[in-house]
């Protein structure tokens, strides 16, 4: 486990966490903080409908009642198992169903409940994970609790921090219920993770300080490079280098001052491929693919730069159609999103699967998968799985992706290792969009700017 990381657990890896404590103790440790969190959510509201099953989560909302009663509130324990459950009139909705032991669909007559729970104009409190969200992998595969806001005990859950899962938990609340932490197989990063990016130092010259090749641009797609080598420049390397066809130098040469511009043949293909093998000469990592088209030409040069370059390689947008399985040159960092990954792996269920297909990408490409989204999930063969959970929805817009392609290249330069690398500038990049001043309206060159304050911070 990287430091400044903290562990996700899976639903097996609680059971031994939990494995030689009282099952009794633990439960009166888990209702009473779980009662306590409510409380400090839920404040100032007095009629608490609690809805347990039958399970240990169940025992867990139980207990949780009778604090609740202690502190004056007005508590209707609910049996789900009755074959009529009234909710009541209720301020506040407990979810004690299900908890982390629970996989699969919900029956028809719990998936009914859940969705009586979800109707009504209560808020909702679930306890440990909201009833539906397999706890172990975020997956909803039927109905699943909205909550307003999840009490979690011992550690955060994988579910409630993966997509699908993480959009039912609301506001999370972490409950010490006096366990030892344990290494888990998915970690979530934290922003100290940035510590661990090398920053120029005083004996540190342009090009020992990175030097990133973006090879790129296609007339009408010169965003995507302009947004890339500017994200590496702001990532803190030292040099960049933009190779693009020739027809797009004179918009690259007016929007990017800083960057050396090369010119490539407009058909692409292996003469392309020669001058880019000649420029990664010089360069300490290389970013492919932004805006670079999809003609033949470009899956030609695509081919031979990933067989070729022996350079730590981040592959991104148009190097990423058609990719194989093939043997790299190099370490090679592939960044999809969830439509992209699907094309590559012959699936169109990754946005209700990521775990399993990022997981499965690494391991038939043989190289660090980072999947973009609201949880970004970092894998690489054999290895755990690092998340990256600490931006803003704002970041749902057209070009961010470039961005996190420079710095992801930037950090490759600086010589981390590639999981490490892709790790820490996906923290980087949501770090950027809570320091923009822009939030709402926010489109990707504002990262630029903001980008800097959050590799300070």
């Amino acid at each position: 486990m990287p430091p400044d990381s903290e562990p996700l657990y899976t639903a097996d890896e609680m059971r031994a966490a939990e494995a030689g404590h009282e099952t009794a103790v633990l439960m009166e440790r888990a209702g009473a903080l779980a009662a306590e969190a409510g409380l400090q959510e839920m404040h100032g509201l007095d009629r608490w409908t609690v809805v347990v099953g039958g399970g240990a989560n169940g025992g867990d909302g139980r207990i949780m009642a009778r604090h609740l009663e202690a502190k004056g509130k007005d508590v209707r324990v609910v049996d789900a198992k009755a074959r009529e459950t009234d909710l009541g009139d209720a301020d506040v909705i407990v979810d004690a169903l299900f908890g982390t032991g629970f996989g699969g669909e919900p029956r028809p007559d719990a998936a009914a409940l859940i969705e009586r729970i979800n109707a009504h104009p209560a808020k909702v409190f679930s306890i440990d994970v909201p009833s539906g969200v397999d706890a172990s992998t975020g997956e909803v595969p039927g109905a699943a609790v909205d909550a307003d806001a999840t009490v979690t005990f011992h550690g955060r859950k994988v579910g409630i921090i993966v997509a699908p899962g993480r959009f039912h938990a609301g506001r999370v609340h972490v409950a010490d219920i006096g366990l030892e932490p344990r290494r888990t197989t998915v970690q979530l990063v934290l922003p100290g993770l940035l510590r661990r990016v090398p920053r120029r130092s005083e004996r540190d010259n342009k090009y020992t300080a990175g030097h990133v090749l973006v090879v790129g641009g296609s007339p009408g797609l010169t965003g995507a490079p302009s947004l890339t080598a500017g994200a590496a420049m702001r990532a803190d390397a030292g040099y960049v280098t933009v190779a693009a066809r020739e027809s797009s130098l004179p918009v690259l040469e007016e929007r990017l001052v800083e960057a050396v511009k090369k010119p490539l043949p407009e058909a692409l293909g292996d003469a392309a491929a020669d001058a880019v093998l000649e420029l990664a000469q010089k360069a300490s990592a290389v970013a492919l693919g932004p805006g670079l088209g999809r003609d033949d030409g470009a899956r030609t040069l695509v081919r031979r730069l990933l067989a070729e370059i022996e350079l730590p390689m981040v592959v991104d947008a148009d190097a990423l159609f058609e990719l194989e399985p093939v043997a790299w040159g190099g370490p090679r960092v592939l960044t999809p999103h969830e439509g992209e990954l699907g094309r590559l792996l012959g699936r169109n269920d990754v946005a209700a699967h990521r775990l399993a297909a990022v997981r499965e990408a690494a391991e038939r490409f043989g190289c660090v998968v980072l999947l973009k989204g609201a949880d970004t999930l970092v894998a690489g063969p054999g290895r755990d799985v690092l998340v990256s959970a600490c931006g803003l929805p704002s970041l749902a817009t057209a070009g961010t992706g470039d961005v996190l392609t420079g710095i992801v290249a930037a950090f490759l330069a600086k010589g981390l290792e590639p999981q490490l690398a892709a790790a820490a500038a996906a923290v980087a990049h949501q770090r950027a969009s809570v320091e923009a001043t822009q939030r709402s309206g926010l489109v990707a060159g504002d990262l630029l700017d903001s980008l800097p304050r959050a590799l300070d911070r």
